[in-house]
């Protein structure tokens, strides 16, 4: 009887066995097939994604239709559409419209900044929410002179930085610039590409700020595509992570985690110097007053030898032009009264309009984005003074009577505390 309860109670293991192995089997396919549909899913996306947002040979052939049928003209025209020397490299576009890529331009490495036709354009003319151009580089028309075209320049110039001693100065800096060929002259295809990049506030600066270290050199231009020096090190801290894992990482803790990307603290020193002495070219400077309405780490870079750069200007815009069109914006709250990112004012209910001062000015704005990343790591014989100074420049408001005395003595306060720091070593 035991001999025949053996093969019995074997078979009966063995179906068993086989059962828990046709489920191992079924779940071993079930993650399969979801691991291959999320996947297929995920490149999908990326996919999608990277063909929305990186247009540029669209961009290239829009341009270089342009140039070929004579309508723009530009120092970089030739090397793009007919040498062959001007390449796009990888894409770093964060919208469709404003195409961003970095590039070579013979032994120069650079970024190429295109935007495509009806593109938006996000600078402060006479309202604050992006305008569409209808026809782009259909200024200066066929037989405006020379002097017509300066006239022109000067009346944009003037709305943009309100009327400065320098203004003149300026609209020669903007010929030169313009002149791409070099030979003495602005044509008329040189004008409209001119006139199309004027419209853009990045250019503007670069074109004001051209002898200063902070902001990346203009290398060239053809229409509104633009090629600046590429900056080595962006953003200013912080880690990039694949878009699925931002979804899911709390801002709290992304914060701590991008302060430990960081270089060592007097290289954190020398770069936080750099957009100190920003911020100082950019108040009150030769052509007027600059606002900084984006403060965020990846507006800015730094160099191998640890000089900041701004790597994103579209959100730094002329003082006079905010003022103008905030007085313009109509508003229930102060939060309808906010600029790119930080630039804010206040409501006024009586009138239904925003107000024309800035609420923080440049400065103590700066000092908000370099708080955690000064503090962390600093000296521990330098760390409450910082900390005392960090806070005063926060405290700082666009409307105190004595704002610019004030500015100017934590401006030069901070740049002094964290130059005894560093001088003494190889990473001043």
């Amino acid at each position: 009887m035991a001999r025949g309860l053996f093969p019995r109670a074997w078979m009966t293991k063995s179906y068993h066995f086989q059962v828990r192995l046709s489920h191992v089997r079924v779940k071993y396919l079930f993650l399969t097939w979801l691991t291959v549909f999320v996947g297929s899913w995920v490149i999908y996306v990326q996919y999608s994604s990277y063909t929305e947002l990186c247009r540029g040979r669209e961009c290239q052939n829009n341009i270089c239709d342009k140039y070929r049928k004579g309508v723009i003209d530009g120092s970089a025209c030739s090397s793009l559409c007919e040498k062959g020397s001007l390449y796009f490299g990888r894409c770093l576009s964060s919208k469709p419209n404003n195409q961003v890529y970095t590039g070579s331009w013979g032994d120069v490495d650079g970024v190429i900044k295109c935007q495509l036709d009806d593109v938006l354009h996000y600078e402060l003319g006479e309202e604050l929410e992006p305008r569409k151009e209808a026809a782009l580089f259909e200024k200066p028309t066929r037989g405006t002179s020379v002097e017509k075209f300066k006239e022109m320049v000067s009346s944009h110039l003037k709305a943009k930085v309100g009327e400065q001693a320098s203004l003149a100065g300026l609209v020669s800096l903007i010929l030169t610039v313009a002149d791409g060929n070099k030979d003495g002259r602005v044509s008329l295809p040189e004008a409209k590409s001119a006139w199309a990049l004027l419209q853009l506030n990045e250019v503007l600066l670069a074109v004001v700020l051209q002898d200063r270290e902070h902001t990346p050199k203009l290398l060239g231009f053809c229409g509104d595509l633009y090629v600046v020096e590429r900056v080595p090190y962006t953003p200013l801290y912080g880690l990039s992570l694949p878009w699925p894992l931002e979804l899911w990482v709390p801002a709290g803790f992304r914060r701590s985690l991008d302060q430990w990307f960081t270089p060592s603290w007097p290289r954190k020193a020398k770069i936080s110097i750099g957009l100190l002495e920003l911020v100082e070219d950019v108040f009150h400077g030769p052509f007027g007053s600059f606002l900084m309405c984006d403060m965020r780490p990846g507006s800015f870079g730094y160099t191998e030898r640890h000089d900041l750069r701004l790597v994103d200007g579209r959100l730094v815009v002329p003082e006079e032009a905010f003022r103008r069109a905030m007085r313009l914006q109509r508003c229930q709250e102060d939060h309808d009264c906010v600029y790119g990112v930080d630039c804010r004012t206040t409501c006024d209910h009586a009138e239904g309009r925003c107000t024309a001062q800035v609420s923080q000015p440049n400065l103590a704005r700066a000092c908000g984005a370099l708080k955690d990343y000064l503090l962390r790591g600093a000296p521990a014989h330098l760390r409450d003074e910082l900390e005392k100074q960090l806070y005063a420049c926060m405290a700082l408001r666009g409307s105190a009577e004595h704002m610019e005395m004030e500015h100017s003595l934590i401006l030069n306060n901070l740049k002094t505390l964290l130059w005894k720091q560093i001088s003494h070593t190889k990473d001043s």
